[in-house]
């Protein structure tokens, strides 16, 4: 029988937010077991982050030879080989799956086992007939495409995004039950790449955003050919002779649609199956794994992060979160975790980023004291680039201090950097206004819009007359 392996921390999940705790404390010469049932690297690497941002990589050189002509320049309709596209997405997965690979991690020292991992009490867990007993875990475990109970889906062939990138001859019509980001994005890439696209969403398209930024997204997406059905609720799957067949219920009543493929983007579900969770006294819900502002679980041996702890289910939080639970696992330091400042991106094109509060949730707390909006069209940059859709939100509470922004327009995923900097450091606009920015840059909207709040006091009378007097005679 193999020995019972004792170290310091054992982390159950090879995702961002395993891989960073695993590979952070190795570093420190902490004894370290990784338990992974599936692929390293997790969801990110091998069914979200990265193949979806080298499909819509993809899809942005269809668009940009198609826009050619804009610029004096002529290339003719481009000619998409879905196959080889979907070489490029597995391309990118392979030069970055050495970084997460197992090779890597016992190249640290992490001992890396690949099998199921489940709690056999309160401080044990078992993983492929081993037994692991660690003084700290970090369960990590991610969560999977969340698949509704709609009638008949079970009995009909669909996609999630843990399968759509196998996917290698191009759909006719790609049906999308889901109007979130990961929805949006797929759609829009497969449009520019050749598909038909129809998108249905129940609720609202990008309900978790600004519905200001929102709308350029939407625009644009309708303006490439995407079909969106707000308000159009799934209600039956079967196979048609085409492909499957989705019937909807809208205010009009009961429609038809019939695809060539379909896929499934109605949220995520964490992995909280098969953890063995109630043997060691680890409360959880349909949410994830209920844990106190410090991540830790009601075990006071288990932290949780990532999607599974039941909060915003990103690659960066996850990453966040892992360096919280570090300093109590490691330096004994207490931690609280905060959320007001997560950013998050929706990465169509144009993207949409936003962080903080938006103006209908300031408004709502009270907190909100004023808006301030520059457009993409008033920035030389931009207009260089004919991509003058969008604008940059700031969201103001007392003091002019900077509670939310949002960016909606080329590159805003890499503008939201610099508005959640703003946002996490509690900076005032009076901040973002004295920043230099480099000429001509898209980071200058954010600047723009930050001057905006000085707008009314050039407009005072008084204040004119005082300016105009220390000109003459100061």
């Amino acid at each position: 029988m193999a020995p019972v392996l004792k170290p310091d921390l054992c982390v159950i999940g090879a995702g961002s937010g395993g891989l960073t705790t695993a590979a952070a404390a190795a570093a420190f010469g902490v004894k370290v077991v990784l338990i992974e049932r599936g692929k390293m690297g997790g969801d990110c690497l091998n069914y979200g982050c990265v193949p979806s941002k080298a499909l819509i990589a993809a899809g942005k050189h269809v668009a940009a030879i198609r826009e050619a002509k804009r610029f004096g320049i002529s290339a003719g309709e481009p000619e998409v080989d879905f196959a080889a596209v979907k070489d490029h997405v597995r391309g990118v997965i392979e030069a970055i799956a050495p970084n997460d690979s197992v090779e890597r991690f016992e190249g640290l020292g992490v001992t890396v086992l690949q099998s199921n991992a489940e709690f056999v009490d309160e401080k044990t867990v078992s993983a492929g007939g081993r037994i692991v007993e660690a003084r700290r875990y970090v369960v990590a475990a991610g969560s999977s495409p969340f698949v509704p109970p709609i009638d008949g889906l079970a009995e009909t062939p669909f996609f999630t995004n843990e399968t759509i990138f196998d996917l290698r001859e191009r759909p006719d019509h790609l049906v999308v039950i889901g109007g979130g980001p990961i929805g949006l994005e797929l759609a829009q890439a497969h449009r520019r790449l050749g598909s038909k696209v129809t998108v249905l969403e129940a609720g609202t398209f990008l309900g978790r955003d600004d519905p200001e930024l929102a709308a350029v997204v939407l625009d644009r997406l309708r303006d490439e050919g995407v079909s969106l059905r707000k308000g159009a609720k799934v209600v039956a799957v079967g196979k048609a002779d085409a492909g499957p067949s989705i019937t909807i219920e809208t205010g009009e009543g009961r429609e038809e649609i019939t695809a060539s493929h379909l896929l499934v983007a109605v949220g995520r579900a964490p992995n909280v199956e098969g953890l063995g969770l109630k043997a060691a006294g680890i409360d959880y819900d349909a949410k994830g794994i209920k844990v106190r502002p410090d991540l830790r679980t009601t075990n006071r041996r288990v932290y949780a992060v990532g999607d599974i702890a039941g909060g915003p289910q990103f690659t960066h939080v996850a990453n966040y979160q892992a360096g919280l639970v570090l300093r109590p696992i490691l330096f004994r330091l207490p931690v609280r975790e905060l959320r007001d400042h997560l950013p998050h991106v929706t990465f169509t094109d144009p993207e949409l980023g936003q962080v903080g509060a938006t103006e209908a949730e300031a408004k709502a707390s009270g907190t909100l004291t004023d808006v301030l909006r520059w457009p993409y069209a008033e920035n030389d940059r931009a207009q260089a680039e004919r991509r003058t859709e969008g604008l940059v939100k700031l969201v103001l509470g007392k003091g002019g201090r900077i509670i939310g922004a949002g960016v909606v327009g080329q590159a805003a995923g890499e503008m939201t950097n610099m508005l959640s900097l703003a946002v996490g450091k509690k900076m005032a606009v009076s901040d973002l206004r004295d920043f230099i920015s480099p000429y001509p840059t898209l980071s200058e909207i954010g600047k723009r819009a930050a001057t905006v709040y000085y707008r009314p006091y050039t407009e005072k009378a008084f204040v004119r007359r005082l300016v105009r007097l220390l000109a003459r005679f100061g």
